[in-house]
């Protein structure tokens, strides 16, 4: 069976004819497939009854391979679909105008579904591999790896790599971009398997994303992209070569979705490492990079989660034996401090040794291993930079992808569909067609930076709000705990006002975080933004979005609270959040973990549970009887489409939770030992994700990880200052060192040797009851700050204490950001980018390239001459 349109250009319309058709000057004989006449063009392709093989990946013929697959609903010819025929027909007579070969199938479960499988013939295939630049194999590589000292670990490591007898290694080659014209140079052993399925899917949807389908006037429409946004097409995706979880019967399938799903995507093989030569030959370079990063990544993890986890040890273990802690605790000490009331009306006054549990726990997270920690983790983020980038350059070599920018990445079709401008080309001088003009293009720009900025002073907005919650919130807790409290004793030591507000507040910003992330990402995007502007975008706003309530806890939280006599308020009605008297720290360690660990269980939420509830929804809803076998590519329709800006989010996902590693470390010594957990998780979700819910990826190429890597190089430097700013602004230890090396001994202390005693009592300032409109029967009180207590001539203002320690934090953020600094430099610059391995290969593969390509040609002008020359060797005129 076949199907035959005509098209008249004259009437503006598709018409349906019969075996033989003769229309106005156009005649259509069989076995054409298209002819097109001066006002008529002929195209007509068979549909094929399914044949019963579920595994086929080949026309009815057996022979031809299926490259692509276009879906489309079989629409009755209603005057309203009558546009939308028109251009399905049309572009499938562009696609056959361009060599490809379709044949169409209708769908096994749903009628009205029409299935237009794409074949793409040797001749199209080696046209579009030389105009993409694709390199293939010139000779097998020869060149000797050298050995390495650590062999005899591979006896152990061999355990936690596929089984070579299921996934093989790979033969290594040199490469070369293929030229047409130069075919015998290049290593063919046999035509159907030169050009991987990966490719030809690559090639077949460069010529979909371009194929015309309707023009007027000067605007010319192109591309499948535009027909799917608007419904035409309901479908366009390469195959996958097999059910994930059975093997194909098919003698011709290679099974290597099988294969990733056993020895990748399996729970039983979360042990080991992954098979990224496979994966990058199965989802192309842009997937195998991702995954190639996010395990790199989580491999240099597992360092600085150990680290962290000896730091949290070390603190836990010495929470009580801390000199500090234990005067909290001591009811002569702790137990006789009175401090003032932390807000105006509701709260009332309170003992120190009230916070003795909180005192205990900040012991854990604020201690001298901390810092260490710090430093350590400032260190680690320049070696996992550097190493990334020679593990990359590795990649690049082997994946040939070293001169991918330059050679092989072509203009998007939409940015091409809309050059509607022309320009001079500063360099050529040649007039060139350009989307915008200069005063478009500002306007763009423009738009583009006031919606980030307006999204910005939303969250802003919103962190403001939170703060309001805080204090009017805070105010409610100390007046109702303590009453709701008393039958629950024991607790009450835990549940303080302070952890409920911190609390409550911290998974209020959670959701608030998740909703504002929700509506910015519904806002209208297309493809035409581009990846880069479009990321740098977005990091933006994710950035003020998870990390402001963070850095509102570390720098700015108890920081302007006046003192009591004076306090501050905010808008003028509540009184500024004071921290607790062991610092912001703790509150700043409960913030993170609620959002880390939030942001990780919503995400795999989203990632996991929602496809594959629609894929058993649509499975339900489509369900066939058992007697009936569904084709391959009909199997495929049934999973769901790869979003449109494809492992966009997946990035961003990593990226921003690098950032609460790296920046808030100072605070939370487990967030690598989180961040470690979720990422084995998350490599394992991702493969099952696309292996058995999603259709399978477009394959592209893609070199490095993009605009991603100077984000990384960004947040890695500003975690610098920011954990040095934690440790001096919102930690305690800086004041702690000052007391214990000056203050604790001669001229300013009564010990006799450096000592923590008495810390806490040098730490808290006194107020005088009489200068105070809430008065009580005791004489004074305490509060925390440096100040001169009163009846001194200098009374309430801040003391030499103070000072001391102001410089001492300035000086250690100074002294600290120069070193680490100063370290980085030296490690960057001692770590060559470019292993010499890779630089060697890379010099020999250009070198065969240039004798085995190019100087060729002396040969073939050799023998052309011959002919022409006497026997003198003189040429002939």
């Amino acid at each position: 069976m076949w199907i035959y349109f005509v098209f008249s250009y004259a009437e503006n319309a598709w018409i349906n004819v019969p075996n033989i058709c003769n229309y106005k000057r156009g005649l259509c004989l069989m076995p054409i497939q298209m002819w097109t006449l001066p006002d008529i063009t002929c195209c007509f392709f068979p549909q094929a009854e399914f044949n019963g093989k579920s595994d086929s990946l080949f026309f009815n013929d057996g022979v031809r391979r299926i490259d692509f697959v276009l879906v489309y609903e079989d629409e009755d010819m209603k005057e309203i679909d009558k546009n939308r025929t028109f251009q399905k027909r049309k572009v499938s007579a562009s696609l056959m105008k361009m060599g490809m070969e379709l044949e169409a199938a209708r769908s096994v479960v749903d009628e009205k579904l029409l299935f237009v499988k794409v074949h793409m013939p040797w001749d199209v295939l080696c046209t579009y591999a030389e105009v993409l630049h694709i390199k293939l194999p010139i000779q097998p590589n020869d060149l000797s790896t050298t050995s390495s000292p650590f062999n005899f670990l591979s006896c152990i490591t061999r355990h936690f790599y596929p089984s070579e007898d299921l996934i093989a290694k790979e033969t290594e080659y040199f490469t070369a971009p293929f030229e047409k014209d130069r075919l015998e140079y290049f290593y063919v052993k046999d035509r159907d398997l030169f050009f991987t399925p990966s490719m030809r899917s690559r090639m077949a949807y460069y010529i979909l994303s371009r194929a015309p389908y309707e023009v007027r006037g000067n605007i010319k429409k192109f591309g499948v992209t535009k027909l799917l946004d608007g419904g035409v097409y309901k479908a366009a995706y390469p195959l996958h070569d097999c059910r994930f979880n059975v093997r194909s019967k098919e003698e011709e399938c290679p099974n290597e979705r099988y294969l990733l799903y056993n020895e990748w995507a399996h729970p039983k093989s979360f042990y080991k490492m992954q098979p990224l030569d496979l994966i990058r030959k199965y989802y192309g370079e842009k997937i195998g990079i991702y995954f190639a990063w996010l395990g790199f990544y989580t491999a240099m993890l597992a360092l600085a989660a150990i680290v962290g986890l000896g730091c949290f040890i070390y603190g836990y273990t010495t929470q009580e034996t801390s000199t500090w802690s234990k005067e909290v605790c001591d009811p002569l000490i702790g137990g006789n401090i009175v401090m003032c009331p932390q807000c105006d009306k509701e709260c009332t006054y309170w003992r120190l040794n009230s916070t003795c549990e909180s005192s205990k726990k900040l012991c854990i997270f604020d201690n001298y291993g901390t810092l260490v920690f710090a430093v350590f983790m400032a260190i680690w983020v320049t070696v996992f930079l550097e190493f990334w980038k020679r593990y990359q350059a590795e990649l690049e070599y082997e994946w040939d992808t070293v001169e991918f920018l330059e050679q092989e990445e072509q203009p998007r079709p939409e940015y091409e569909a809309k050059c509607n401008h022309e320009r001079i080309n500063p360099v050529t001088r040649v007039k060139e067609k350009v989307p915008y003009t200069a005063c478009g293009r500002c306007i763009r720009v423009s738009l583009g930076i006031g919606t980030v900025l307006f999204w910005i002073v939303l969250i802003l907005a919103s962190v403001v709000a939170i703060i309001v919650y805080r204090l009017a919130v805070f105010f409610s807790f100390s007046t109702r705990l303590q009453s709701d409290l008393k039958e629950l004793e024991p607790f009450k030591e835990y549940v303080t006002a302070q952890m409920a507000t911190s609390v409550t507040a911290s998974v209020i910003s959670f959701v608030v975080i998740m909703v504002l992330n929700i509506l910015y990402e519904r806002l209208p995007r297309t493809k035409t933004d581009y990846e880069n502007s479009l990321t740098l975008k977005m990091f933006l706003f994710q950035f003020v979005n998870y990390y402001s309530s963070c850095f509102y806890i570390a720098f700015a939280k108890g920081k302007v609270v006046g003192y009591p006599g004076q306090p501050v308020y905010l808008l003028g009605k509540y009184r500024n959040e004071e921290c607790d008297p062991g610092g912001c720290l703790i509150e700043l360690t409960t913030q993170l973990t609620v959002i880390m660990g939030g942001k990780a269980i919503w995400n795999n939420i989203q990632e996991v549970l929602l496809p594959w509830m629609k894929n058993l929804i649509f499975r339900y809803c489509t369900r066939v009887g058992s007697e009936k076998v569904i084709p391959r590519w009909e199997q495929d329709y049934q999973l769901q489409p790869i979003g449109k800006l494809g492992l966009f989010y997946e990035y961003l996902e990593m990226v921003i939770q690098f950032g609460f590693v790296t920046l808030f470390v100072a605070s939370f010594p487990l967030a690598p030992v989180l961040a470690l957990v979720n990422n084995l998780f998350e490599i394992r979700v991702d493969a099952w994700k696309i292996i058995t819910q999603f259709r399978r990826m477009v394959p592209e190429k893609a070199q490095d990880i993009g605009a991603w890597q100077p984000i990384l190089q960004g947040v890695a430097i500003l975690a610098v200052a920011s954990n040095a700013m934690i440790i001096a602004f919102t930690s305690d230890m800086i004041p702690r060192l000052v007391y214990y090396w000056s203050f604790s001994v001669y001229p300013y202390g009564e010990h006799s040797s450096h000592t923590m005693q008495g810390y806490i009592n040098n730490t808290l300032s006194v107020f005088d009851i009489q200068d105070f409109s809430n008065k009580i029967s005791l004489s004074y009180f305490r509060y925390r700050d440096f100040r001169y207590p009163p009846g001194h001539h200098r009374q309430y203002e801040y003391s030499i204490y103070y000072w001391h320690v102001i410089a001492a934090k300035m000086a250690f953020i100074i002294v600290v950001e120069h070193i680490v600094y100063l370290t980085k430099f030296v490690l960057s610059y001692v770590i060559p980018d470019v292993p010499y391995t890779v630089r060697e290969q890379i010099k020999r593969e250009k070198y065969l390239s240039q004798v085995i390509l190019h100087e060729t040609n002396l040969k073939l002008v050799t023998k052309r001459l011959k002919p022409i020359m006497n026997d003198n060797n003189t040429f002939l005129l």
